[in-house]
């Protein structure tokens, strides 16, 4: 199963450091997957077009990290792994709810063995991701100009890096 978990830049450095993904409160990991949740929220039977959707899902994720990292660079990390199935789980109990679509709960840390990719936003979108993590609490509160702002920062697309080319990104 293909699940792509949310960072930031020192976040992937700490993996790389320690050959793991793991949660920082000890408890199990968020991530994304094609969920059956996001199955029905995305309607689309393309894989490529659902896992596009679970990437997407991260990185709105890794932008609420860095909303609470004012430290870490400006741009949105998400590392996508191979997990072996049951390894990520979606949470029955949250899988209608809006916020959560395609979000998954992994019990284990991530070894850095099982990554595929790493997906990052390039420099030149650094600003508008920081001006996206500044307003992301007003746009949760229903402020369209700071919606405008968050969906901003969606607008750039997340390069991709094999998983070799980590020490050149941290």
């Amino acid at each position: 199963m293909r699940v792509y978990v949310p960072l930031t830049l020192p976040g992937l450095a700490e993996a790389h450091e320690a050959g793991e993904v793991s949660s920082p409160s000890g408890g199990p990991l968020t991530g994304y997957a094609v969920t059956p949740a996001l199955r029905e929220w995305y309607v689309s039977d393309d894989i490529e077009e659902l896992e596009y959707a679970a990437l997407n899902r991260a990185a709105a994720a890794s932008l609420r990290q860095l909303a609470v990292a004012p430290d870490a660079p400006r741009r949105r990390v998400v590392l996508a792994a191979e997990l072996p199935d049951g390894a990520a789980v979606a949470d029955p109990d949250r899988a209608l709810d809006p916020a959560s679509v395609g979000e998954v709960r992994i019990a284990a840390a991530v070894p850095l063995r099982l990554a595929a990719a790493v997906h990052v936003d390039a420099a030149d979108a650094e600003a508008d991701v920081a001006a996206a993590a500044s307003a992301l609490g007003a746009a949760d509160q229903g402020d369209d100009d700071a919606r405008f702002t968050v969906d901003g920062a969606e607008d750039h697309e997340l390069l991709w890096y094999g998983v070799q080319e980590l020490p050149n990104l941290i």
